[in-house]
This record gives structure tokens, sequence and C-alpha cells, in this order.
């Protein structure tokens, strides 16, 4: 759990003062430079580590190498619609899927089983809120289960996406009511979860009020017509000309 620990704060937009190190990336001459998604880098995702976990390693001509359709209730799209969706291939597909289907063999994702994910990662802290938001997010149907199509076109837009398609994902995570802004409230919401999950272990420390000092700053940053409520436009503006948002963005991978 040591790296889980080392994610600074834990937020998704980084120190309130915009200073932080980066684990994704790296710095030269204080310009941002897009990180390398390796293996490495994809299996530090808590959800990937948690569905591949339970699964034995197989050859490339498994008999389960075309997903198995037969043995789950929901029935997921058509492997190479997928990769056609997807920026995974299609053995990072495969393998994501039997990990999926041994631990979910209905074929969906319910909220306690997030919570239970979140839980077993982060055991210093309270993942439970936290949880719950990235379900939300995750739940595109507002149904209240995941399908595996949503779970990994979710992964391989927040592994592997462009900029501007993380922060929409981004945008719709803060959006807790969908309503299409975001309120002081719900930042002050998603980043307490986070500091709540992270627990008393973080490195380096932080101060009680210091969800609260994030989200007043990085809230004057982006409410550019101050109106109380950020909207996407807003949102992807101000990410995209701040250089220390887009850096801090890469924390992603720490708590997803």
């Amino acid at each position: 759990m040591q790296e889980q620990r080392k994610a600074v704060d834990g937020s998704l937009l980084g120190d309130a003062n915009g200073v932080e190190p980066s684990p994704g990336g790296k710095k030269d001459s204080g310009k941002w430079q897009k990180p390398r998604l390796s293996r490495k880098t994809l299996m530090k995702c808590c959800l990937v580590k948690w569905i591949i976990a339970s699964t034995a390693p197989e050859g490339p001509d498994s008999s389960e190498s075309d997903l198995e359709l037969s043995t789950v209730r929901h029935q997921p799209e058509g492997l190479e619609q997928l990769q056609a969706q997807t920026k995974f291939t299609k053995k990072e597909l495969q393998s994501l899927y039997r990990g999926f289907k041994n631990e979910c063999p209905s074929g969906l994702v319910d909220e306690e089983t997030f919570k239970m994910i979140y839980s077993q990662f982060f055991p210093q802290g309270d993942a439970t809120t936290y949880a719950h938001f990235l379900f939300n997010a995750f739940d595109i149907d507002r149904n209240g289960s995941i399908r595996f199509e949503d779970f990994v076109i979710g992964l391989s837009v927040l592994l592997r996406g462009s900029v501007t398609e993380k922060l929409n994902w981004a945008f719709n995570l803060y959006d807790i009511n969908k309503d299409g802004y975001i309120t002081k409230e719900e930042m002050l919401a998603i980043m307490k979860s986070i500091y709540d999950m992270m627990g008393r272990y973080t490195y380096p420390c932080v101060r009680d009020d210091a969800p609260f000092e994030h989200v007043e700053k990085f809230f004057q940053k982006m409410d550019r017509n101050r109106d109380g409520v950020v909207t996407i436009d807003e949102f992807m503006e101000t990410c995209q000309k701040d250089e220390n948002i887009m850096n801090s963005m890469q924390l992603f991978e720490n708590v997803i």
C-alpha cells in the first residue's frame, strides 16, 4: 500500500497550491509531458487489479479466448466491438473479462461490490463515499448496476483516453446530481471522500481544512463568470490552460 499512501493528498486536482509530484508524467523545465502508459501503469489501477486477482494465467489460445457469453445472465457485446470502442487489446479484454466474470458471475457490478473493492485497497481510510461517487460515474444508465461494457469503456477513457476524454469523465464525476453544473458543494464532497479514503497515513500529511482550501482555490479559477457554478466549458477551458491542473489530473490513476 506504500504507493497508494504516497498519492499526496489523494485529490484528483492536486495540491491546493498546485504543487505536487506527478506519478504518471515527468516534468522537464516546468513543462507538462503526457505520461507513457505501460502495463505496469495499467496494473496500478485498483479496478484492474481487483478483477485480475482471481484469474489464473492462461495462454493466448485458451478456450475462454472468445468471451464466454453463455455463462452469465448479462451477455457483453462481442470482443471485436469492444476492441473498437476501447483502447484495450484483445488479450487485455480477455483477461479483464475472465476476472470480471469470476468476481461477478451475473455479469453486473453493484454498488456494494464497488465499496468492497475500495475497502480492500484503502484499508487505512473509509472508501465508502468515494466508491459511491465513482460507481455513479460508471453507472451511465443510472439503473444501479454496471455492465462489463460500461466498465471497460470507462477504464479505457481513464487509463488511455485523450485529455479531452479524461476531462469529460472527470466533470461527470464531480457533477454529482448530473445537472450539467459543478457546485462548490459537489466538488467539496468529492474531495472530502478522497481524503477520507486515503486515511490518516497519506504522505505528506494534510490538514483538516485542506479539502475546503483546495476547492476554494480551484473554484476561483474555474468559475470564470462568478455565477457560483462551473459548466463543462469552463471546466475544460480552465483545466487545459492551467499546467498545474493538467499535471494533477494524472492522479486519477492513484484513486481508480
